[in-house]
């Protein structure tokens, strides 16, 4: 199983490139970067991590850029997001951004997208809360068409764009693209119907709906089974252990959001999880 990391990197933590560098020469596997633009400072969303919000959600480095750094100083760690907020972003923008990123790193980028959680954040980039999932769903599509081979025109519900040149392409055509968010029917039928897997944070109740997800993925047509990564996971033996004996081929620990010393120790002690 494969041992990826997690952290909020702001301007007050360890550096990307000195992050990256440190977990390729120790073995993990990956580093997944998350993304906020802005956290309003006057907001009626309740953090689901509880309040007061953390500090370092207000002051998130941008991950197409962190990763971009990253890329540039390793050559097997792979990179991904955890989450991008697709709704928020200009699909034709971030579908450049991406493809550009796995060109670059030789194809070793994962997307991890989500929905968020912060009304007032997705109200300034003009987000309208009640059709932010069928809004990303939209906006992946129309991505996938800017990655394809030939010029491929899309008509949305939400965007379009015309047959156009988009270069580069994405190494393998598409980037993974793991959807987060918590387990239930309309998130597994969007998981199959558009992803490669998924992306639970915390990774708790696995045993009951890996199963179920595996099944949705099924009837839906998809072939071989759907990617589950445990994302943001505290690490012990026996929770390892567990993800091991459910078939799962990667999980992703959470480091903290702290500068260089700390984060290097956590990242010794996480060595016996290699």
């Amino acid at each position: 199983m494969r041992i990826a990391t997690t952290i909020f990197l702001t301007d007050e933590t360890i550096r990307p490139d000195r992050l990256a560098r440190e977990l390729e020469q120790r073995g993990f596997a990956g580093l997944y970067l998350p993304e906020h633009t802005h956290i309003p400072a006057s907001r009626e969303t309740p953090a689901p991590m509880g309040d007061p919000l953390p500090r370092e959600y207000g002051r998130t480095l941008d991950p197409f850029i962190a990763l971009g750094q990253a890329a540039a100083v390793t050559e097997r760690l792979a990179l991904g997001t955890g989450i991008t907020l697709v709704a928020q972003h200009d699909p034709v923008d971030l579908a450049k951004q991406i493809a550009t990123l796995d060109f670059l790193s030789g194809g070793r980028f994962t997307l991890g997208i989500g929905y968020g959680w912060n009304v007032e954040e997705a109200a300034d980039h003009g987000v309208k809360w009640s059709t932010r999932r069928e809004l990303t769903r939209d906006r992946v599509a129309l991505m996938r068409a800017l990655w394809a081979e030939e010029p491929t025109a899309y008509e949305g519900e939400f965007g379009s764009v015309r047959a156009s040149l988009a270069y580069p392409k994405p190494a393998h055509g598409a980037p993974r693209i793991l959807l987060g968010g918590a387990a239930g029917p309309k998130l597994f039928g969007h998981i199959a119907e558009y992803a490669d897997g998924w992306l639970p944070i915390g990774g708790r109740g696995l045993t009951e709906t890996v199963p179920v997800l595996r099944q949705v993925w099924a009837d839906a047509g998809r072939t071989g089974e759907p990617a589950v990564v445990p994302y943001a996971v505290r690490p012990s033996p026996g929770k390892l252990a567990h993800y091991r004996e459910l078939g799962l081929q990667e999980v992703v620990l959470q480091l903290p959001p702290a500068g260089e010393p700390e984060v290097l120790r956590t990242l010794d002690d996480f060595a016996q999880y290699l």
